[in-house]
């Protein structure tokens, strides 16, 4: 069997694997603070006897767009965007430390600062942050919090943990589609990081850059089908000539 079909069936595989990329994407464009993700692959020659011209397609290290998203003014006292390539520090749902671009939260039933999806944000001792019952929440520019219940005056209550990644424990994406460091370690607290309040950071989703790409990928998939099918139709006629010289 001529090896075609084994070479055309990993590029329709890696297209039918970055038409999903591309399609999750798009269903973030709206999503705050999505990064949209990267696909990337890599020629690999067959080896083996004779010429090399045979090439797998192999999926390489795949990554994530940190182009910043558009800036969304809300006006909310509860919602905050990072300011460089800080993000947000939470508790992950298998309880670690993960990191998050989406700064709008809420206080739950519970009186705990969480994201708008329940997770809890973490301080930057790393611990969670409770807010007193009826207190009017603010935030300031360098993520530290402050209650006011009624009259009394406003109190600290803590600090938002702003992470910075850096070359040496980059970011990846988790299947829970939150960012952690590539070692597991959780990363230090950076008080050089700033917020702007009341406003929100959109997703860096490109939506007709990523519809133009999907459609490429439809039809990258059709051509390495249609090699399949030549592979499979070579196959067969050569089967039916060495049948003839029996």
């Amino acid at each position: 069997m001529d090896r075609l079909i084994y070479t055309a069936m990993t590029g329709a595989n890696a297209a039918a694997n970055r038409q999903a990329i591309l399609s999750h994407n798009l269903a973030n464009v709206s999503t705050n603070g999505f990064r949209a993700q990267l696909e990337t692959y890599r020629a690999v020659p067959l080896r083996g006897d004779g010429a090399t011209t045979r090439v797998f397609a192999v999926e390489s290290t795949a990554g994530f767009s940190d182009k910043p998203g558009p800036a969304m003014r809300t006006g909310r006292n509860l919602d905050a965007m990072n300011v460089g390539n800080s993000y947000f520090a939470v508790q992950g749902l298998d309880g670690n430390e993960a990191y998050t671009r989406n700064g709008q939260f809420e206080v739950n039933q519970d009186g705990t600062l969480v994201t708008g999806n329940g997770l809890t944000m973490l301080s930057s001792d790393g611990s969670p942050i409770s807010v007193p019952q009826g207190a009017e929440v603010s935030i300031s520019n360098d993520g530290t919090i402050t209650a006011k219940v009624g009259t009394q005056p406003a109190n600290s209550i803590g600090r938002l943990k702003l992470a910075t990644p850096n070359a040496d424990d980059p970011l990846k994406r988790g299947d829970d589609g939150l960012f952690h460091t590539v070692s597991g370690d959780p990363m230090p607290n950076d008080d050089t990081a700033k917020i702007q309040v009341g406003m929100l950071e959109g997703s860096n989703v490109n939506a007709i850059e990523t519809m133009v790409g999907m459609i490429q990928t439809a039809r990258q998939f059709e051509v390495q089908t249609r090699l399949m099918q030549t592979a499979e139709s070579n196959d067969r006629s050569a089967g039916q000539l060495l049948g003839m010289q029996g």
